[in-house]
């Protein structure tokens, strides 16, 4: 991506853009009075019409896009500049990756929810691992928890899939990420999913609807798997728990969804059914994917609405983790995410109203569904 250090000042290098078809495909969108060029990068100062910028420039990425080639919208000093650079080809994973694992993670949550039905956290307090096998176990284990939680995960993720293919990004099934029931007091069977975009986000609209469409589709679905669950679940005494079992913390919207559907009396809890924690999670990971920062959902979001702005938003997203239940995943963020989250190639763009009306609807999920020490043992 071109930045302060290239230098095109007095530059007759050969190149290996194909000149003639770039001023050619800019020109007739975007009158230009200048163009310097290097090895590997071209850069048009344009005259831009702000009223039919975002239409012409879509049309000039996907020429160019046939071709090989990724333009950039840029404004600087004062002037409007369209660099452009030769698409990196990528190399696709097989679909047979995604839907090994896929089929890995429907096992490892089964199994999981075969453990958590028979009324343990991990694989290392049963007496017998075969019991896990067992057909009332295992089904119930299924049903009640590990279908509900990979419905939110696959809606989620097929969110961003939709979304993407609707804006012409191009982009992966979704990698599920399985994991065995090994954790101590704690398992879910999957460290959840991703997609994998091939095309860098051309606009402001592009990246926050693919950022926003997953948090909101598994919401929508997470919803009505928390109040089944909730609805389900048991009160309980608290003195009746067992001591060094896992105790879940609570999030604003889980506990507004308890209180209208039961009656807690002090000195009590609710046990949750598996269908309350498969909507358990599903709120958690719909919180944490829209925290402002990195590569994250709601990094995509907070960088379409606040700008370059948006490490802000991710510094103190960061310093509230840090502070509560979240400090190793914060580090995480920090030190292998990062906070920055690149800018897209029409960077000039803003959002419309109902967009940024979403915005807030999104920031509010997240503070609402936000756990803040999301577990500890009594």
């Amino acid at each position: 991506m071109p930045d302060d250090r290239i230098n095109f000042e007095n530059i007759n290098l050969e190149t290996t853009l194909d000149l003639e078809f770039l001023k050619k495909e800019v020109g007739q969108r975007f009158p230009f009075y200048d163009m310097k060029y290097d090895i590997s990068t071209a850069a048009f100062l344009c005259r831009i019409d702000e009223t039919t910028l975002e239409e012409k420039f879509e049309s000039l990425r996907l020429s160019l896009k046939d071709k090989g080639y990724i333009p950039m919208l840029r404004y600087e000093k004062g002037e409007h500049i369209i660099y452009i650079i030769k698409k990196i080809r990528k190399s696709e994973k097989p679909i047979w990756i995604n839907i090994s694992l896929l089929i890995a993670t429907i096992i490892t949550t089964s199994l999981t929810g075969s453990i958590l039905y028979m009324g343990h956290f991990d694989i290392w307090n049963i007496q017998s691992v075969m019991d896990i096998f067992y057909a009332e176990n295992l089904f119930n284990g299924i049903l009640l928890f590990a279908f509900p939680l990979l419905s939110i995960l696959f809606v989620h993720e097929m969110g961003h899939y939709y979304i993407s293919r609707k804006h012409g990004i191009g982009t992966s099934l979704p990698f599920f990420m399985p994991i065995p029931p090994i954790i101590p007091n704690f398992n879910i069977g999957t460290f959840g999913a991703l997609i994998s975009s091939r095309d860098p986000m051309p606009n402001k609209k592009a990246l926050f609807d693919v950022g926003i469409a997953g948090p909101i589709a598994g919401f929508i679905v997470a919803l009505p798997v928390t109040i089944i669950g909730i609805a389900t679940s048991e009160i309980v005494q608290v003195d009746a728990l067992p001591a060094g079992q896992p105790v879940l913390g609570s999030s604003i919207f889980f506990m507004l969804i308890a209180d209208l559907i039961h009656d807690v009396p002090p000195d009590y809890a609710l046990n949750l059914s598996l269908v309350a924690f498969a909507g358990w999670v599903g709120l958690l990971i719909t919180s944490i994917n829209l925290l402002p920062a990195g590569q994250l959902d709601g990094g995509h979001i907070f960088r379409a609405f606040l700008g370059e702005k948006q490490k802000w938003a991710g510094w103190i997203a960061v310093f509230i983790m840090i502070f509560t239940g979240w400090l190793f995943f914060a580090i995480i963020i920090v030190f292998m995410m990062g906070m920055l989250h690149p800018p897209p190639l029409n960077d000039a763009t803003e959002l419309d109203p109902k967009r940024k009306m979403l915005f807030f609807a999104a920031l509010v999920i997240l503070i609402i569904c936000y756990i803040p020490y999301p577990i500890y043992l009594t």
